[in-house]
């Protein structure tokens, strides 16, 4: 079974693949058809089924397997698939796994890190708040995506982004010493535990009516207040500065922050978040280039498209 980082143009084959996304379109002669996002572990691609019948329709269900049938094509300088037939998939005959997008590092090695820098916090307050909020979250801050697609979207994902934030923030405090080293770990652990709530999970993510209607700012900052709250610590000055990390660290109101970074660390916090995401969506527009080559244009990234040098 051929990898969807190692289709071709003018590649036909048959095969199993996940629906990540379906979506119904008509054309402008009133026919039917599905523009799909297909999914491997090795990544995701854009297809379309063109006059698509309704016992089709019946086959694909987002979350589910089923086997393709279809042209590699060149569209836009991306490649696209362009289905011709679909059939039931066997359950049992391939393992789910081989469709799943997950983290490049285990999630033993990134409980073993979460736990090194939580252990690393020498401030009481900020050490109780963030084991509480570990905890309300549970495994699912090891599983869940940071994102539905743009950046660490996949299986392991949000943990992913969180402690190489956290890292990041340890780099940084000791090229600046006037930073607050335990307040702005701590937001980097748990500036984005609202996802946990804000989307599906970490297979086929979609957002959940509360992503939807609250979002993962708000959905955080409420459950700091619950834990806070618990620890008979919501008045302390602490709580107040970690209820600010997360309610600034988009860095600005159209970006869906209800306020702006007024602490030197909430500055520092929302460049990481945003270096780190663009770092993670390059690489894996990079991956998939080849050397020599530009990628697709990245809407992340203000629609630039960037070069692959020759010698990568």
């Amino acid at each position: 079974m051929k990898k969807i980082k190692d289709f071709a143009e003018k590649d036909r084959l048959e095969q199993p693949l996940l629906v990540k996304e379906c979506r119904n379109g008509t054309t402008n002669k009133g026919a039917p058809y599905l523009s799909l996002v297909l999914q491997d572990s090795s990544g995701v691609i854009d297809a379309k089924f063109w006059d698509v019948k309704p016992e089709d329709t019946a086959r694909i269900q987002v979350g589910k397997l089923a086997v393709f049938s279809f042209e590699v094509l060149l569209y836009n300088q991306n490649l696209q698939l362009r289905i011709n037939r679909v059939r039931d998939f066997e359950e049992g005959s391939v393992s789910l796994e081989e469709f799943v997008i997950s983290s490049g590092t285990s999630e033993q090695d990134r409980k073993d890190e979460l736990n090194r820098l939580v252990s690393s916090i020498k401030n009481p307050v900020y050490y109780q708040l963030v084991c509480a909020m570990l905890e309300k979250v549970g495994e699912k801050y090891l599983t869940y995506p940071a994102a539905s697609r743009i950046h660490h979207s996949y299986l392991g994902g949000l943990s992913e982004h969180s402690l190489s934030m956290a890292v990041l923030c340890d780099e940084i405090c000791g090229h600046y010493p006037q930073l607050n080293r335990d307040l702005l770990i701590a937001g980097a652990l748990l500036h984005d535990c609202g996802k946990t709530a804000e989307m599906s999970g970490p297979v086929t993510t979609e957002y959940t009516l509360a992503g939807k209607l609250e979002g993962h700012i708000s959905l955080c900052n409420g459950w700091l207040s619950e834990v806070a709250e618990k620890l008979g610590l919501e008045g302390n000055e602490e709580t107040i500065l970690l209820h600010h990390m997360i309610l600034s660290h988009h860095g600005h109101y159209e970006f869906g922050s209800p306020v702006l970074p007024m602490l030197i660390e909430a500055e520092v916090l929302c460049l990481i978040d945003n270096l780190d995401a663009r770092m993670n969506t390059l690489k894996a527009a990079l991956d998939a280039t080849k050397p020599g080559t530009w990628t697709t244009k990245l809407f992340a990234l203000e629609n630039r498209q960037f070069y692959r040098p020759k010698g990568e």
